[in-house]
């Protein structure tokens, strides 16, 4: 038993822990946007199946005797993969990363993760064959356990303090070792082939229905909707930070240990109510979403993280009450890993692709609460208690789909155009200010990107977080190349916006904005004219802006920028790989001497100076904190080493107090913590 025990706790450990390794490795490879994890994901999902698929044909088509020497020749086989350190794909295009993060993980980790997969539901197999008489499912919990624990370490434990590189090769021994404990734990069945001939006291029964398969399969998809829907939400609102994805996760795996380790833990009477509670306050929040802060951070976390945890433990629940015989162990497993790759597969392919918005959260909310409805409905009672049911259960129904409508269409209505790519969700809005001017403003997520007005002179003045008096406009219009040499200037962005910052481009100006996401591009040129009315010469570079640089660097020298600004934000949050030392110095080797280096910091969950302050030192620069509220409020740090700069009236005017002594906080490539930045 204790060598059974330990394999499944074992491999369980290693497929969830090499899941937030691989996803924070690549992230940077494609702007950090929240559509990397739900990628991953995908692919982690798909993968179990696979994994389950190969343990239920060999489980089903090759004698007990052989199974084993099949398992082990392949994990050797495997062995030649490692290390699990993946390669960043080159000729990729804008329209395929979903295809290249599934080709990198596919070469990095594809056959060990497959193989760790199968070993769950194959062990157990075995186990039921060495052991008749005992029950292989306390197993099953026992594996989501190794699984949580994997999760729940790497945020505290091992991203702290372990770099990226490292982690995988860490990960790459532990795997070896697993071939060891595997050999050992099937042992028995490789010195006695008739070990597994033995039969039981489990009593054959009929195969499980093709309706109960259906059922295993939709409850498991709509808990893995659930859950990547909540992860998009977090990351979209907040950051894209390994923390915000382990937690929903390992919540999503405690339901399933809850679920499979003791029928009287899952009560509906319990957790239907406690569901409800839960996706009432889910409600809430998307009805109330809006720029401005609501309630505290750990707040709307727990209520994301609680809705989805209750949701899940619905979905899981049921599936165990309708779990078959042991026999058919392997073909239940394979419809839940089934149900849990058709999820992912909804909501990173076809989601996308039906849908302008995040919808899929509002409806698999109400699906879960149609099938809580439909259990309290059947239940077993008197006519008269069957009617009062019916009336609760169609006003509980009729409540959250007519919240949840109010909240789609709220989005819809209000709003002149929605698009949804790999990227995340934006949304145009018009309105008109108590002056009676009209604007139009650009939102991703729920988080304004840029705003501008429609007519009269107002049209040409830049707006919310780039303002006259904010860092970029105190940048732009008090560079000594401008104010005492009367120079043009040559100026890099990296993020584009509503390209607001082209306002401030003067003739023979050079202007290049690096941005990542065509569908901005297109927006910033068809529902906004700063582009269009700016003196300057604005050049569009699509990709990321740190990539894009590199290449630059690399086939042409330097850009020479007068000034370098960086305002990519994914959501709330500007992705930490520009933010590392590593990405510094390729700004420096762009920038001027005397050039400075604007960053922008505004977040409202996230406190950036600090990263920034010790990057600045270490350059041996000056940083200079400019907090602007004439509009939208914005922070920005000015980083230069240009005394005339620095000593500038008007740079002085506005240069404001840092709120605090700067913490020792220096990110890497190899290393960077975003926790330790969050402000809950």
């Amino acid at each position: 038993m204790f060598a059974f025990a330990i394999t499944i706790f074992t491999s369980a450990f290693l497929i969830f822990q090499v899941q937030p390794v691989i996803a924070r490795f690549i992230l940077p490879w494609y702007g950090g946007t929240p559509a990397v994890w739900t990628t991953c994901m995908l692919f982690f999902q798909v993968g179990l199946l696979g994994g389950y698929t190969y343990a239920h044909l060999l489980a089903r088509y090759v004698p007990v005797s052989r199974q084993p020497y099949v398992h082990l020749v392949l994990i050797l086989l495997s062995l030649l993969t490692l290390p699990i350190t993946p390669s960043l794909l080159e000729g990729g295009s804008q329209q395929t990363q979903i295809l290249e993060i599934l080709a990198i993980l596919l070469v990095s980790v594809g056959l060990p993760f497959i193989l760790l997969s199968a070993s769950a539901p194959l062990l157990q197999y075995w186990f039921s064959k060495i052991y008749p008489n005992r029950s292989p499912f306390k197993l099953y919990a026992l594996s989501n356990t190794g699984s949580l624990l994997a999760l729940l370490s790497y945020p505290f434990i091992v991203e702290p303090s372990i770099g990226l590189y490292d982690q995988t090769l860490f990960w790459s021994v532990a795997y070896s070792l697993f071939f060891v404990f595997c050999f050992w734990c099937v042992w028995p069945l490789l010195k006695n082939p008739l070990v597994g001939q033995k039969g039981g006291d489990f009593p054959l029964s009929d195969s499980p229905s093709w309706s109960r398969r259906m059922l295993w399969m939709s409850l498991a998809a709509c808990g893995s909707v659930l859950l990547l829907a909540i992860t998009n939400q977090i990351s979209l609102d907040v950051a894209v930070i390994p923390f915000l994805w382990v937690l929903p996760l390992s919540l999503y795996l405690v339901s399933f240990i809850i679920s499979f380790e003791r029928d009287r833990w899952y009560r509906r009477a319990i957790w239907f109510p406690f569901t409800l509670i839960g996706f009432v306050a889910l409600v809430y929040l998307m009805l109330e979403s809006g720029s401005s802060r609501i309630i505290p951070l750990y707040g709307e976390v727990a209520i994301y993280c609680l809705a989805m945890f209750g949701g899940c433990m619905i979905c899981h629940g049921e599936i165990v009450r309708k779990r078959p015989a042991s026999e058919y162990l392997t073909v239940f497993y394979l419809y839940i890993a089934l149900g849990g790759a058709l999820g992912g597969v909804f909501v990173n392919l076809i989601a996308p692709l039906i849908f302008d918005g995040y919808w899929e959260l509002p409806l698999v909310v109400l699906a879960i609460v149609t099938i809580i409805a439909f259990y309290v409905f059947t239940r077993p009672q008197s006519i008269h208690g069957k009617i009062r049911y019916g009336f609760a259960v169609t006003a509980t129904v009729f409540f959250f789909g007519s919240s949840l409508w109010a909240h789609v269409d709220d989005k819809l209505d209000s709003s002149i155009f929605n698009t949804r790519g790999f990227y995340g969700v934006l949304h145009l809005y018009e309105g008109t200010t108590k002056n009676g001017d009209d604007f139009r403003s650009l939102f991703h997520g729920r988080i304004l990107h840029g705003d501008q007005y429609l007519s009269g002179d107002l049209r040409y003045e830049p707006t919310s977080y780039y303002g006259k008096d904010s860092g970029v406009g105190i940048a732009i219009h008090n560079h000594p190349s401008k104010g005492f040499d009367n120079k043009s200037l040559t100026v890099g962005v990296i993020g584009l916006g509503a390209g607001t910052i082209a306002t401030y481009g003067e003739k023979s100006d050079q202007f290049y904005f690096y941005e990542i996401n065509p569908q901005i591009v297109f927006i910033a040129n068809h529902y906004f004219s700063y582009l269009e009315d700016s003196k300057a010469s604005n050049h569009i570079i699509l990709g990321d802006g740190r990539l894009s640089l590199a290449s630059d660097l690399k086939n042409n020298g330097s850009r020479e920028f007068d000034i370098l600004v960086v305002d990519a934000f994914s959501g709330d949050a500007i992705p930490t790989h520009l933010l590392t030392a590593e990405a510094f110095e390729l700004y420096w080797k762009h920038i001027k001497p005397g050039g400075i280096l604007a960053v922008h910091i505004t977040n409202i969950y996230v406190e950036l100076s600090d990263p920034v302050r010790q990057l600045a030192r270490r350059a041996n620069k000056d940083a200079i904190f400019i907090a602007s509220d004439s509009d939208s409020y914005s922070d920005w740090v000015l980083i230069t080493s240009n005394k005339k700069f620095i000593e500038d009236k008007n740079v002085i005017k506005y240069q404001s107090e840092w709120t605090s002594p700067p913490k020792s906080i220096v990110w890497t490539d190899d290393f960077s913590n975003l926790f330790d930045v969050v402000r809950w």
